[in-house]
């Protein structure tokens, strides 16, 4: 198979890029690198079957360009800018890198008659939901971030395109993501702060703030099991692990693993970490463990691997 994996270079995509490589399949990565690195697939530059290709999706020209060179029968749609707390000061972000990523990669594959795809979405589509169990059916959706806005405004042309191009299309909506490798989120800003101040870390709210992690390796294995499946139109499951973590939780373990003890934890205050963050929720994960996947780790074993891998990055 020839994959075009569109924000290869990022965090879950230099992952998948090494999975479908391994399974002996021809990989393009596409990245604008804004949120992507050279060091996330260092390691892939020189092997057989890898091309990257610089370039920005939501431009046309760009993209067509990419789509000649590369002939994907399959397109892994990860572009977007996965930095919800920064796209709050910056809505345009989540304009261009989510929403018009998605046109234009659709009406590529429109274009030249690509019939398979995979979309990375989020469990910020439900919005702030806190007493009720999220699954695939859950009605109203009501995005409470520009980013779950831009997710769910990409799910819906996904639909439409699908339908009106007979495209087959795997999406999955997930929590957080970590892993070795993290550019960002909670376990990469402590550990930074720490080393900044090893007494002192700042909090965002209340530190009650209580998610499911889902480790890396769990979601592309994930990827790597449904992207074949045969269903016409549009298969949607929630993605996600046993357990949450909290907030809290997540300086303790960095906090341990360092051999910081007695670290003064500084709390700004209220539910959410920023306006937007959604500080709790239950996710619904029967239908995906009905189809026969279920994720190998907890939240909480999540977690302490990858603050594990990215301490030992730092001293590498």
């Amino acid at each position: 198979m020839r994959a075009l994996v569109v924000g290869g270079a990022g965090f879950i995509g230099s992952h998948l890029c090494r999975a479908l490589l391994q399974s002996g399949h021809t990989v393009t990565c596409m990245d604008n690198f804004s949120l992507g690195t050279e060091r996330n697939i260092s390691d892939l530059t020189e092997r057989a079957g890898f091309l990257l290709c610089r370039g920005d999706a939501s431009e046309e020209a760009a993209l067509r360009s990419v789509f000649v060179e590369a002939k994907p029968d399959y397109v892994f749609h990860l572009a977007a800018n996965s930095d919800i707390r920064a796209s709050a000061q910056n809505p345009e972000v989540e304009y261009q890198n989510t929403y018009s990523t998605t046109f234009q990669i659709l009406n590529c594959m429109r274009r030249y008659g690509v019939k398979r795809m995979f979309f990375a979405s989020t469990s910020a589509v439900y919005g702030d939901k806190r007493d009720i169990l999220l699954d695939e059916h859950t009605p109203d959706l009501a995005p409470v971030s520009y980013y779950g806005a831009a997710k769910l405004g990409a799910e819906a042309l996904i639909h439409a395109f699908s339908y009106m191009n007979d495209i087959r299309a795997l999406v999955f909506r997930f929590p957080n993501v970590i892993g070795p490798g993290l550019t960002h989120g909670v376990i990469y800003d402590f550990i930074r702060k720490l080393e900044k101040d090893p007494k002192r870390l700042e909090i965002l709210g209340d530190g009650r703030q209580t998610k499911p992690y889902i480790y890396i390796r769990d979601l592309i294995d994930a990827i790597c099991q449904f992207m074949d499946g045969e269903e016409d139109g549009v298969t949607l499951y929630n993605v996600g692990v046993s357990g949450e973590t909290s907030v809290t939780g997540i300086a303790d373990v960095i906090c341990r693993e360092k051999g910081l003890f007695g670290v003064t934890y500084c709390y700004t205050g209220g539910e959410g970490g920023w306006k937007g963050d959604v500080p709790r929720f239950r996710y619904g994960l029967d239908n995906i463990h009905k189809a026969g996947w279920q994720a190998r780790y907890t939240s909480d074993e999540a977690v302490e691997m990858t603050v594990r891998a990215a301490l030992a990055e730092r001293d590498a």
